[in-house]
């Protein structure tokens, strides 16, 4: 259901940037708009990772420049079964993060250093885990192509406001004359956010869960989700700002730094994400996948040594580490 949801919301974003197109061009406008939609869609699904990657100023790193980070990400993988994404961090005090890629074999997870400097390991490694609960189920194409064409949309309309400055839209345009396109100029991106907080808050909750999974306990994310958004209300965060489109893309809304932000949130309440994780602790306490005591303890050090140190089975808990150096987390 969630798949089928998601992907009549994807149908209807494509069919506003038709309508848009008709407002600008009238039938050949929209079938234009159109035919650039599928190509958009065909470029988002190979470049659109790059192109988040890029607005966020993100920066690739290694075992080798920060050993810590990127032997937390392994260890989950191989929790969760997926091959080792790329590891970006963004040079931005808010603490946030996002996954992005087409696939899990070309996914990346890109953290901000507000989130590495604000949040303790545990409170990481749910972040870290929810991000990779997102790559796993496959939400990071349709999360990037939303905003790719939600981007696409706003342009349109900026083109379209830009245009009645200098007579460009008329009533041979569209059935509606000039009122028509002053009002899709105006309410176009704002219904293009409205869908991407659906498809947003569709996967969210699903993500929070299978995170926690990932990790083996809940306390982690709760406890970052309430750290997060309670800092990016203080915190803004100027790249986020310069490309809203990519806001759905975080853990935590990062345009909450603005008060009218916060009512086009892409995300659910955080409030009740936390209560929906509090209410999964008892039964998650009781899977195969929970981390228990010396095991969760052994987890704090196994990502600090080399994932090739240890073997993993499907969701279960690795044979014990090589005794490691102590990292920045403690």
């Amino acid at each position: 259901m969630s798949t089928f949801k998601t992907g009549l919301l994807l149908a209807a974003m494509t069919a506003l940037f038709m309508v848009i197109g008709f407002f600008a061009g009238g039938v050949g406008g929209m079938i234009i708009a159109f035919a650039i939609a599928i190509a958009m869609n065909a470029f988002s699904y190979w470049n659109s990772d790059k192109m988040v990657l890029r607005m966020h100023k993100a920066r690739e790193v290694d075992g080798a420049s920060t050993p810590e980070l990127y032997n937390m990400v392994a260890h989950l993988a191989k929790r969760a079964e997926l091959p080792m994404p790329k590891v970006y961090i963004i040079d931005n005090n808010q603490p946030n993060a996002f996954a992005t890629g087409r696939n899990p074999e070309n996914a990346a997870v890109a953290v901000t250093t507000g989130l590495l400097n604000m949040l303790n390991y545990e409170e990481i490694e749910g972040v870290m885990a929810h991000e990779l609960a997102h790559v796993k189920n496959y939400d990071t194409l349709v999360m990037t192509i939303t905003a790719t064409i939600a981007g696409a949309i706003s342009m349109i309309a900026n083109f379209l406001q830009f245009s009645m400055f200098f007579g460009g839209s008329d009533n041979r345009n569209n059935p509606f004359g000039i009122v028509g396109v002053i009002a899709m100029a105006i309410l176009a991106p704002m219904a293009a956010m409205l869908v991407q907080m659906a498809i947003s808050r569709t996967r969210e909750y699903k993500a929070d869960r299978i995170g926690a999974m990932i990790a083996g306990k809940t306390e982690g994310l709760s406890s970052a989700l309430n750290k997060i958004e309670s800092y990016a209300r203080r915190i803004q965060n100027p790249q986020a700002e310069a490309n809203p489109a990519t806001a759905h893309l975080f853990i935590i809304n990062p345009l909450a730094g603005i008060k009218f932000d916060s009512l086009f949130s892409t995300h659910p309440n955080t409030q009740k994400r936390i209560a929906a994780l509090n209410e999964f602790t008892d039964e998650l306490s009781r899977s195969p996948f929970a981390v228990h005591g010396r095991h969760k303890r052994d987890n704090m050090q196994r990502v600090k040594s080399s994932s090739s140190s240890h073997t993993l089975h499907p969701w279960g808990e690795p044979s014990k580490p090589k005794s490691p150096k102590k990292g920045p987390w403690g």
